[in-house]
């Protein structure tokens, strides 16, 4: 019989390019995710991302024409009825110890990354799935993608993994309720005219490995002050997000990598006497 570990070895493989690290999730035939495979991914992503010499982080799909197609349903339905069975859900608590690395997890610690992180969109990708692309920093889309969103409510249930949350703040509430609540999926193209990904292109993995490229050359600490300020401007007051800016455009500005780059930057001195 395989065993956990065996399952896990085989559903995540992890690719460095340059700076960039890729990490490709494959479940043949299907391509659902699973518990196994998202402790996997956790693992693979959390070594990416604690690496400093890694300056981007890649999620794209293995199974051709899936990057992941949803959450396993079994595993879902086993769940179900082992909640039944039990006692109902505490409360939320600040104090509470953080639970074992999983799906949940692995969207949250993509999100909070100090580095950008790109869903390279290679088709499929509904549910769990899109979820994950949610957390994910810039989308691509092949514009060949047959199914793209949130479909949970048709088989009565919603998204709980971030997708309630993180999709009002790509489309606005009034396009997420609809996409929620209907339980709407759209292609690539479709996908691209309401902004659920960024941009399209034939090869998503490539193009993303040029978006790469770009921020091997750029200061680290500058983008992650970046990524950190803009994910939190919705969740604050305007004053207070100001305030922290000023303040981490300061320490920006301390560091050697600003330095030299402003350094570089400066215009030649026949063009400053103008």
């Amino acid at each position: 019989m395989e065993t956990d570990r065996e399952v896990l070895m085989s559903l995540v493989t992890r690719e460095s390019k340059g700076a960039a690290v890729v990490l490709t999730y494959a479940n043949p035939p299907w391509g659902t995710m699973t518990a196994p495979g998202a402790r996997q991914m956790y693992a693979e992503a959390k070594a990416a991302l604690d690496d400093p010499s890694v300056r981007c982080l890649i999620l794209t799909g293995g199974v051709p024409g899936i990057f992941i197609r949803h959450y396993d349903v079994d595993e879902l339905a086993d769940m179900s009825a082992r909640l039944q069975d039990g006692p109902p859900p505490s409360p939320p608590r600040a104090d509470a110890p953080p639970p074992a690395p999983g799906f949940l997890e692995l969207t949250d610690i993509i999100a909070a990354a100090d580095k950008p992180v790109v869903a390279a969109i290679n088709g499929l990708c509904q549910g769990g799935g899109f979820e994950l692309a949610l957390a994910c920093d810039l989308r691509i889309s092949t514009p060949e993608a047959e199914s793209i969103g949130l479909p949970e409510t048709r088989i009565g249930i919603f998204p709980g993994g971030g997708g309630t949350q993180r999709l009002p703040r790509v489309v606005g509430e009034a396009k997420a309720l609809e996409i929620v609540l209907r339980g709407l999926t759209f292609t690539g193209a479709e996908a691209h005219a309401i902004g659920l990904v960024h941009e399209l292109a034939a090869d998503p993995l490539a193009r993303a490995l040029e978006m790469a490229r770009e921020w091997e050359g750029r200061g680290a600490e500058g983008i992650a002050a970046a990524k950190r300020l803009t994910r939190a401007a919705l969740d604050r007051p305007l004053s207070e997000g100001l305030s922290e800016e000023r303040r981490a455009f300061l320490e920006v500005m301390r560091t050697d990598s600003a330095r030299a780059a402003l350094e570089a930057a400066r215009q030649p001195a026949e063009i400053q006497k103008v």
